[in-house]
């Protein structure tokens, strides 16, 4: 999958695309159906298909307080490996910003989908709201299709026990502790993925050795001590982790994972 940033650089070198939009936060079941869907259309077109990822969120980029953000199940890293396993093209890293957010509807349309990815086809779930003031919607899409020659088509909700998958829910589960419900919206075991990094090595000096994975979130989607398996390469190893605040002996700063992993030794750094 080759990713951009600038949509006018894929018009220079493609002949159209067929694309979707969202923040694919968690790339759970929806996401999912909705990146088949476009796949399987791309391919009766022959042409490329492509994911547009909003990136930051932008309830992170309007908020002043992190703790007001709804919390990342996934980062823009793990969206783009997810997103490519579904055999999708390209993915466009939309930057949102306040030129982006003070953009029309209308302008959107023009500029990013027409003028810049020569959209062939638009497949987006049935709440997508877009543009400035989210003005933007599927009746206006369909109306702007017919205008510059695009087809504009609906995905369905995905529902499971009668509730809309969403990444809203999968945060909910998360928190309420369901993993199990978790991983059958999401189509897979949670995960957070982080580099190791110096700790204050506190674990060691009486016996349990942790190493501490930075997060690289403004906000965790659960806290507490959970039984897991860190992955390092291609091994699984049980472990002991624990997601929280220290605040005895980090003053500030958000929270921290730090993995005990049961019966390694070795260096972990780098």
């Amino acid at each position: 999958m080759i990713v951009i940033d600038d949509p006018n650089t894929f018009s220079q070198h493609q002949p159209g695309c067929v694309a979707t939009i969202g923040k694919f936060d968690g790339v759970h079941l929806g996401h999912q159906l909705i990146l088949d869907q476009l796949k399987q259309k791309a391919e009766a077109l022959n042409l490329p298909a492509l994911a547009i990822v909003i990136e930051p969120h932008p309830e992170e980029f309007f908020t002043s307080d992190p703790s007001a953000c709804p919390a990342r199940l996934s980062l823009i890293d793990e969206k783009l490996a997810l997103i490519e396993s579904f055999g999708v093209d390209f993915a466009l890293v939309l930057r949102f910003d306040k030129q982006l957010s003070e953009l029309s509807a209308e302008a959107y349309i023009r500029d990013i989908l027409v003028n810049g990815l020569g959209i062939a086809a638009f497949i987006v779930g049935d709440d997508f709201k877009f543009g400035n003031k989210r003005k933007g919607d599927f009746a206006l899409l369909k109306r702007e299709g017919a205008k510059h020659g695009f087809e504009v088509l609906e995905s369905a909700a995905y529902e499971r026990n009668g509730q809309r998958i969403s990444s809203t829910y999968v945060r909910d589960c998360l928190e309420a502790g369901d993993f199990a419900l978790a991983e059958q919206l999401l189509g897979r075991k949670y995960t957070i993925k982080g580099e190791v990094i110096k700790g204050q090595q506190l674990g060691g000096k009486i016996g349990f050795p942790t190493c501490n994975i930075d997060p690289r979130r403004l906000k965790m989607p659960l806290l507490g001590v959970f039984a897991c398996y860190a992955r390092l390469d291609e091994v699984l190893l049980p472990a002991a982790v624990n997601i929280g605040f220290r605040p005895t002996v980090q003053a500030e700063g958000g929270a921290l994972l730090e993995a005990h992993l049961l019966d390694f030794r070795g260096d972990l750094y780098g």
